[in-house]
């Protein structure tokens, strides 16, 4: 929250709250000037200037994974490719597509395409979105006179759309564990520790947040980012953390998101990602490790036993044929989780939630894989708390959720939504996860101010970008990209 811009004080009231992992009636939430919680308190009655929400309310999640130019690739690799002869298709086929998109798209049609995201987003109950950024250079792979120009693009799109944005740089220098340098279609990616460095203090110095009708706060904040071990050479990895130490900020990895990442690391370092990571690298609760999918019983020990989160992302791993993640592993190590939009094929949290809860029983051949018998059997309520929990570490803040300290974010649900009529209370998350349409939130706030929905909260929610017209801006960059 910009210090020259604070927030009015808000004084707020639901008749029920989730609280501490579970429903709460009565409860009053007071936000303070700096955007943050200063109290919460179930069980009481409304003072007359507290302002009535229309519905029950939850803490909102982050989205702890998101590239944003690849909204503008979302839908446009569902058909065999040409380069394998219709052979095939796996997530390096994808990839080389994706690339197109990745070297064409111009600062300004970033800030539009991430705009329209963000927006979205903001619709499918996000506040905070932690960018993988490694977009960062011109198409000829020569850096803008500006050299944080594509990363300033963010920053304003996320005051555009009025989201939380933690920007993590990405330190990419090499197309493989065994290549000395990136490929020609990488060039765009190219950074160095120095970089990387760079630009996240670049972000870190913008204290201002956009003024004028319609655009509202937009907290920032920044870290690092590893885009995996196979792009990246330890030595430079070892140089960005310790610098990193000197900063407060979360550091990001990609691991272990294909088994063909698994078996080269194996090959080429006698480990498997995880192991090799957690061996050599200094875990700690700022590390958050992005997809995991590929996994052993002792990999996840070493990650608890050394306090970092794992970054899910059953939307896009589904969509690029990843594989599952060993998730009653992840949640019984009690390793803090979140999830995350990463290439936008899936823009709202419910859906991320019912996935990764999907596949398990598509394996398993059972339901309610991730509940847990005596203690929280709504597989819901105990994938949606353990996301709360850990989207703090993942954004670089020490609380998050309904709770006082924590950015007074949250989202209402709507009470006219055709997947919540005539449901019992108790089940309002149930039906949230596994029922629910696109009309479920009626409002979304950020940092005590209303971000997305109507000021009367009966209504379903005008998501600027998801049930409104996508802008014309959007649609003009959306075209130049890939012709009419």
């Amino acid at each position: 929250m910009s210090p020259d811009r604070p927030a009015a004080p808000a004084l707020l009231w639901s008749e029920r709250a989730w609280v501490g992992g579970r429903w709460r009636d009565a409860v009053l939430l007071e936000a303070g000037a700096d955007g943050h919680w200063v109290n919460v308190q179930p069980d009481t009655a409304p003072p007359a200037p507290a302002r009535r929400l229309g519905g029950p309310v939850l803490p909102s999640l982050v989205d702890a994974h998101s590239h944003a130019f690849q909204r503008a690739f979302a839908g446009m690799a569902e058909c065999l490719p040409e380069q394998t002869g219709g052979s095939g298709d796996d997530f390096w086929s994808w990839r080389d597509r994706m690339y197109a998109v990745a070297l064409r798209i111009t600062p300004e049609q970033l800030r539009t395409v991430a705009t329209q995201l963000y927006r979205e987003l903001l619709a499918g109950g996000y506040t905070q979105v932690c960018e993988f950024h490694y977009l960062h250079h011109a198409p000829d792979g020569v850096p803008y006179p500006e050299p944080a120009a594509m990363s300033l693009a963010l920053v304003e799109a996320a005051a555009d759309a009025g989201i939380g944005l933690t920007l993590l740089p990405v330190l990419y220098e090499r197309a493989g564990f065994a290549q000395p340098a990136l490929r020609a279609d990488q060039r765009r990616f190219r950074t160095g520790v120095a970089d990387v460095l760079a630009l996240a203090r670049a972000a870190r110095a913008v204290h201002r947040t956009a003024a004028g009708p319609g655009r509202a706060a937009a907290p920032l904040n920044a870290g690092v980012a590893i885009h995996s071990l196979r792009a990246a050479r330890p030595d430079s990895m070892r140089a960005l953390v310790a610098a990193a130490d000197a900063a407060d900020g979360p550091i990001h990895i990609h691991i272990a998101e294909q088994t063909a990442e698994v078996d080269e690391c194996l090959a080429v370092t006698g480990a498997r990602p995880i192991e090799w990571l957690s061996r050599e690298m200094p875990l700690d609760a700022r590390w958050q490790l992005v997809h995991a999918t590929h996994s052993v019983p002792a990999e996840i020990e070493a990650v608890a036993a050394r306090g970092a989160g794992v970054v899910l992302c059953p939307g896009t791993e589904g969509n690029l044929g990843d594989g599952l993640c060993d998730l009653p592993g992840w949640l019984g190590s009690g390793v803090p989780l979140t999830v995350g939009s990463d290439s936008q094929v899936t823009r709202a949290w419910p859906e991320e939630l019912r996935w990764l809860e999907y596949g398990q029983r598509l394996v398993q051949r059972r339901r309610n894989v991730a509940a847990a018998a005596g203690q929280e059997p709504s597989s819901a309520a105990r994938l949606f708390e353990r996301m709360c929990r850990g989207g703090a570490a993942a954004a670089g803040f020490p609380h998050w959720g309904l709770q006082r300290g924590a950015r007074a974010d949250f989202v209402v649900l709507n009470l006219r939504s055709p997947a919540l009529a005539g449901v019992p209370q108790r089940h309002h998350l149930d039906a949230a996860v596994f029922s629910a349409g696109d009309d479920l939130f009626a409002q979304t706030w950020v940092a005590g101010r209303l971000a997305c929905g109507h000021e009367d909260t009966g209504e379903p929610l005008a998501r600027a970008g998801a049930h409104e017209p996508a802008s014309d801006s959007f649609h003009d960059a959306m075209h130049a990209l890939w012709g009419r």
